[in-house]
């Protein structure tokens, strides 16, 4: 097989508005195709009742726990592959694709294990209702099995986007969105030979559907179709790449177990409320994921954009983009939560059509959080110049600071100590939302995550020659 070299890089000059929406739009479409998966889920398990959505809304955090290994890698091989890029050492790219491959499915592998085993004790910890019990754990454990096939192919969207190629992954997705439509409400309330699964069949169509997208992921990579190339010996463990990759990739960890854990701690909290507000608190927070979803597109064009310009040594051009970045998504979440604070009632009553006290829970938990979306918009788009930076360890105070020191604290005194009860909990989000999104503001305003680097002066100097050579190749060589 015959490398493909990656074009020249149009992201390293030019407007930044037109690079950021080059990157963005793609991503945003693959991320709200990817969304699909949970909004078709959760609609045709609401089609079961409060308790089948307060099943899959149990699972969730401890899907995001799972997560948080497998992403933490991710993200550092997505950032170390966006500086090589814009640092032009094309050779490098592969190899740290195969090694971030390599990482993610091991570490895959040891949390289902884990997880398989541990669900029952950890949703009697929980203090799961046995109307909700078997439910969450036929969804958590087909879940887990999934891990490999959900890790994989979240890197291969993470190569595709830090490589300028964030376009591909959407036309996967599209593909395997439609089948989950057309596998969920199959395998939930069964059909002809095919039996009713009801929760757990909404798991297996994710699950099938996933492997499909992993499988068509990797192989892309591996016959180097798209600009990158990965070798079989690109995944050989590298000691040495590990090594950077697990202390540039465990503070991320770090950063998404924290949410993780600060998810399933608040729903612990929630839990003690009863069922109508666990569905209610699931279905919201399903209703926020789907609206968050323009500013993860927008940090993780942050991200690549920025990640390519500091490891081309434009370091102004990347704080420019944080600058922009942050004011789109201001801007974007801003209308996003207007509309869904005027419709809240519409929204939960899509998922829950035929249970009143969840709807109108879930309508007055969407209004008190909807008109702090756009702090989250503009956060997330200034740690995605963190993260291209390689400074970890500020988002991983950050989130940190925002779950464990404003949002559960406060959400438990509002909670349990006041006349607010479930209100405290709600409550909680917007305060911690805008606070936290003042101080990353006044980071990063500071400057100092302009002084980092994890890409060395060989790394960059051979990117640099080697350019310099290919740019001067006959086109007979």
């Amino acid at each position: 097989m015959v490398d493909v070299a990656l074009p020249k890089n149009k992201l390293l000059e030019g407007p930044i508005l037109r690079s950021l929406l080059s990157l963005a739009v793609p991503i945003v479409a693959a991320n709200t195709l990817q969304s699909a998966y949970q909004i078709v889920d959760a609609f045709w398990v609401g089609r079961l009742g409060g308790a089948a959505v307060a099943a899959v809304a149990l699972s969730f955090p401890v899907m995001f726990l799972m997560f948080a290994v497998g992403a933490g890698l991710s993200i550092a091989g997505s950032t170390l592959i966006a500086q090589f890029v814009g640092a032009g050492n094309h050779k490098m790219v592969g190899h740290v694709a195969g090694q971030t491959l390599l990482m993610v499915a091991a570490s895959a592998l040891v949390l289902t294990t884990a997880g398989f085993f541990a669900a029952p004790a950890l949703l009697h910890l929980m203090g799961v209702g046995p109307d909700v019990y078997d439910g969450a754990l036929a969804f958590m454990r087909v879940s887990l099995v999934g891990l490999v096939f959900n890790f994989s192919f979240f890197v291969f969207n993470a190569i595709m986007r830090s490589i300028g190629r964030a376009t591909l992954p959407v036309y996967i997705v599209a593909g395997t969105v439609f089948l989950n439509c057309v596998l969920d409400p199959l395998l939930i309330f069964g059909w002809g030979p095919v039996p009713a699964y009801g929760v757990m069949g909404a798991a297996l169509a994710t699950l099938g559907t996933q492997a499909i997208a992993a499988i068509i992921g990797i192989a892309v990579l591996r016959l180097g179709m798209h600009g990158i190339h990965v070798r079989r010996a690109d995944f050989i463990p590298d000691l040495g790449h590990i090594k950077r990759a697990f202390f540039l990739g465990f503070p991320a960890s770090i950063d998404m177990s924290a949410r993780a854990l600060g998810l399933m701690v608040m729903t612990f909290l929630v839990t003690s409320f009863g069922t109508t507000t666990l569905a209610a608190y699931g279905v919201g927070g399903n209703i926020l994921q789907v609206v968050i979803i323009p500013a993860m597109g927008l940090s993780m064009a942050v991200s690549a954009l920025a990640g390519q310009n500091i490891g081309a040594g434009n370091v102004e051009r990347a704080a420019s983009i944080g600058r922009l970045g942050a004011a789109l998504g201001f801007g974007l979440l801003t209308a996003l939560g207007l509309l869904v604070f005027l419709f809240p009632t519409q929204l939960v009553g899509f998922f829950v059509p035929d249970d009143a006290g969840v709807i109108a829970e879930g309508a007055k938990f969407l209004r008190i959080m909807a008109l702090s979306w756009g702090f989250i918009g503009a956060q997330f788009a200034l740690t995605g110049v963190f993260r291209a930076s390689g400074n970890m360890v500020i988002n991983m105070m950050l989130t940190i600071a925002s779950l464990w020191v404003f949002q559960f604290p406060l959400a438990y005194v509002l909670s349990k100590h006041t006349s607010l009860g479930a209100e405290g909990v709600y409550w909680s989000m917007p305060i911690a939302t805008v606070v936290i999104a003042l101080l990353t503001a006044g980071i990063y305003l500071h400057g100092g995550w302009r002084k980092k680097r994890i890409l060395d002066d060989e790394e960059v100097l051979t990117g640099k020659v080697s350019e310099d050579i290919l740019s001067n190749e006959s086109p007979r060589s």
